[in-house]
């Protein structure tokens, strides 16, 4: 059997692809390190926690000590890195965790896998990867035209993906200096299944249902590329399986679309499948507030690169995606509910895991 060791894999991408990989490859086990903070829930794993194959751990890539032990016992051919503080808003309201969580702890995980990778055995080294799942932010604020590629200049403007750009540079650094053969991929936008409440999707889907206000940053024409989250697990394991080490990757869904459009999407389905008591429209309830500080106008992808080379290109497009989407948390009103109310974050520390002392 093949083991994974996957980081952040009780989060909304990361819980994904754990179980992407488990469905896709019987032979393979996954050791799942996540510290559980408010965005990562055992409830996105509900399905395999009792998989024989896939082994929980509680804790963070910070913790050095913790992941040489999961390195060193249980001999992962690849590490996956999708462990990181990841809401712009709340990196401008707090900016320490995102600086310990994704520069340190990138740091830290780095240092670890780079002595067990020098200690593996000439054959073994050779099968090794060390992927590092990153986003499009770090490249900036585009015009109306062009496109992200591979060699766009980092030009991060937020505390999350000026974070998120340091730990790139990290990667590429172990790469270069000390030959870990590392990947790194810059994704669009994801959506989809178990996204945690406070992101721009689920939380319409949320508000438009409780009858709440649907707030739109600015004047609404913002633009991002929107990535269907198990388009993007199949990217992942695209350029997992044959990548070439130290390059870079970049994942888009080609699905670029104003953040006012996206709404006006959400609330037109919901008016077809769950319409309000009244008859009137969702859209009723879009409010426009103030811009956030430093609110980039556009990202987007070109991802041609691993089009070309690899042969991976998104199945969804938005139409199908936002549908599938907009419908899944309909049908999971209770896992949205549980992992934004107040018991469920008192309960968070005694849920389960491997405990490693």
């Amino acid at each position: 059997m093949h083991t994974v060791l996957v980081t952040g894999g009780a989060g909304f991408i990361g819980s994904n692809f754990v179980r992407y990989m488990l469905n896709t490859y019987p032979d393979m086990i996954i050791i799942n390190l996540d510290k559980l903070t408010y965005a990562g829930n055992l409830d996105s794993l509900a399905g395999v926690m009792s998989n024989s194959r896939h082994i929980f751990v509680r804790g963070g890539i910070e913790d050095r000590s913790l992941v040489e032990y999961l390195l060193t016992n249980y001999h992962p051919r690849a590490v996956i890195n999708f462990a990181a503080e990841s809401h712009v808003d709340r990196s401008i309201d707090g900016p320490a965790a995102f600086i310990q969580t994704n520069i340190v702890g990138t740091f830290q995980l780095l240092e670890a896998t780079r002595n067990y990778y020098q200690n593996l055995p000439e054959e073994k080294r050779e099968q090794f990867r060390f992927l590092h799942v990153s986003t499009d932010e770090v490249y900036g604020s585009l015009g109306p035209e062009g496109y992200f590629t591979e060699t766009t200049p980092y030009a991060p403007n937020s505390p999350y993906s000026a974070s998120k750009a340091a730990s790139d540079h990290l990667v590429r650094a172990w790469n270069h200096t000390y030959g870990l053969p590392v990947l790194t991929t810059n994704c669009s936008n994801n959506y989809g299944p178990y996204q945690f409440p406070e992101k721009l999707i689920p939380l319409m889907i949320l508000n438009a249902l409780d009858g709440k206000p649907l707030p739109v940053y600015g004047d609404g024409q913002n633009v991002r590329d929107w990535l269907y989250v198990l388009d993007h697990c199949r990217a992942i394991d695209t350029v997992l399986r044959h990548g070439k080490p130290g390059e870079v990757y970049n994942i888009g869904g080609n699905s670029e679309k104003t953040n006012l459009e996206v709404v006006y999407t959400i609330c037109d389905i919901l008016d077809e499948i769950r319409s309000r008591p009244d008859g009137s429209s969702y859209r009723l309830q879009i409010t426009f507030v103030p811009d956030r500080p430093g609110h980039d106008r556009r990202y987007a992808i070109d991802a041609s690169k691993i089009k070309r080379e690899l042969g991976w290109q998104p199945l969804e497009n938005f139409a199908t995606g936002i549908r599938k989407t907009v419908e899944w948390y309909l049908a999971h009103r209770a896992w949205c509910d549980r992992v934004t109310d107040g018991s469920y974050r008192r309960e968070r520390l005694g849920l389960g895991g491997k405990q490693i002392n």
